[in-house]
């Protein structure tokens, strides 16, 4: 984490590290997440010094009006920060808040009720079933050798088959293999979560393992690049590109859509949203909820397509 911000108070900057400090240690807040949130504030707390004419302590943070809020909100905007990106730096902003007034024993009612700008949520962009498919058949196609094509099926088998994102099933080492029936997956904020294994999956992995010219200690990558290090995400990344390139696919399928293939196609297929949750290890039931929208508007699709007009 970086360093005390020198344009703040020091009491200040100490009293935003060990919120941050709390956040990693004892909410599991992912590393990038820190850091965002490590930016967001410290340009809050930067914009209320100047704007108040003066170096702001902690005890006062909580005492933040409207009128200062709107015009901190205004000039993010001014600068260009798009209302997604605001609203999430005015949650890291009332969550310093609640925790310093919790400190102070100040009211910090004002800032915790205010309310973020409205933007639309992006959908996720999944691909067909028959699309997803063709991407297994065909990501390993014009690999060098005939091992890099089984690591790149086996790895996109694992995000489409278990719904794992790339950094989960990059992280796998060798005393993974065999895949046993239910995976352990580490997922983001260091939680971690079961994952049935189809058997799709594990024949694909141990294709892979029979081929693999390289030794996989238990406490080593599972997956190797071609010099026997670990494998990039920009490797099956590239992989993935080139493959739906040659079978036409839109530009959105990219190895995150096959994650997002597996969670639609499981709904579609009357699958209960609670453990489509689980699965893909969602803090929160409403990131889930996209994927019934997803669902939603496919069922729209086929009903404009097929339905008769007079």
């Amino acid at each position: 984490m970086a360093g005390l911000d020198p344009f703040l108070a020091p009491a200040l900057g100490a009293a935003l590290a060990q919120w941050l400090s709390h956040l990693q240690a004892l909410e599991g807040a992912a590393q990038n997440t820190v850091e965002a949130y490590r930016r967001d504030v410290t340009r809050y707390l930067r914009f209320l010094s100047a704007h108040r004419g003066g170096a702001e302590g902690i005890a006062t943070i909580a005492r933040t009006t409207q009128t200062d809020l709107r015009a901190w909100m205004a000039e993010e905007r001014t600068r260009g920060l798009s209302p997604r990106s605001l609203a999430r730096a005015l949650s890291a902003v009332k969550g310093f808040t609640a925790w310093a007034a919790d400190r102070t024993g100040s009211d910090a009612t004002t800032v915790l009720s205010a309310r973020g700008p409205k933007f639309r949520r992006k959908l996720p962009r999944p691909l067909s079933e028959d699309g997803a498919r063709e991407i297994l058949s065909e990501i390993g196609a014009d690999a060098r050798e005939d091992w890099i094509a089984a690591r790149d099926t086996a790895i996109a088998t694992l995000l489409y088959g278990l719904g794992l994102r790339i950094s989960e099933a990059l992280s796998l080492t060798g005393a993974d293999h065999p895949l046993p029936p239910t995976l352990r997956i580490t997922g983001k904020g260091g939680k971690t979560r079961p994952v049935p294994v189809i058997p799709a999956a594990g024949e694909a992995v141990a294709d892979y393992v029979r081929q693999c010219p390289f030794d996989l200690p238990p406490n080593e990558p599972l997956f190797r690049g071609a010099r026997g290090g670990p494998v990039s995400p920009r490797l099956i990344q590239a992989a993935m590109e080139r493959a739906r390139l040659r079978l036409g696919l839109p530009a959105t399928a990219t190895p995150h859509a096959l994650r997002h293939s597996f969670a639609t196609h499981l709904l579609s297929a009357g699958g209960d949203l609670r453990a489509i949750q689980e699965l893909l290890g969602h803090a929160s039931l409403s990131t889930t909820q996209a994927y019934t929208a997803v669902d939603a508007a496919r069922l729209m699709e086929v009903y404009e397509k097929a339905h008769p007009r007079a």
